[in-house]
């Protein structure tokens, strides 16, 4: 692959999964990082040799409340090496996040929220939090943010708004 275009794929697309530690140095020369405590499931997919269940587990831990402030911590919670891990340092952030800071949303997991937890969110009303708990319960859950408003025909500006308050 032509290296522009290369470079033009791994910027432009932000599920590209890095094949090599050059495709990570490219990434890094264009600004890309991983906040490996904001990180989801699909940002540690990103990591070449970083697989499913690690991705998962790395995430959990995270939303969990438990911090990763170093490449050692993320080595720990795999149970692999630090020199495994070290040519992924490269576009790994370890940023600190006060947990009291009003900044911080508590993300609610859609799929077992009652309604009334629902409600607190904005643009969910009652009508909107039942309809929610009734999908889930009759067509199983929601697998994302695309699924819950296609089945549920919401607009696009609330989809938006909901982002950064659910958890699936």
């Amino acid at each position: 692959m032509p290296w522009q275009l290369l470079r033009q794929k791994i910027t432009n697309d932000p599920y590209y999964r890095f094949q090599s530690l050059t495709e990570l140095r490219i990434a890094a020369e264009h600004g890309i990082r991983i906040d490996v405590n904001t990180a989801t499931v699909d940002d540690w997919l990103r990591l070449p040799g970083i697989s499913i269940h690690q991705a998962r587990l790395l995430t959990q831990i995270t939303e969990a409340g438990l911090h990763f402030y170093c490449i050692e911590d993320v080595a720990t919670a795999l149970g692999t090496s630090v020199q495994r891990l070290k040519p992924l340092e490269l576009i790994m952030q370890f940023c600190f996040y006060d947990p009291d800071s009003l900044t911080n949303i508590d993300r609610i997991p859609l799929n077992t929220a009652p309604a009334e937890s629902l409600i607190a969110l904005p643009g969910i009303g009652p009508v909107l939090a039942r309809a929610i708990v009734r999908d889930r319960t009759s067509r199983g859950d929601f697998c994302d943010l695309l699924d819950l408003q296609e089945r549920l025909s919401l607009p696009n500006a609330l989809t938006s708004d909901l982002l950064h308050y659910l958890k699936f």
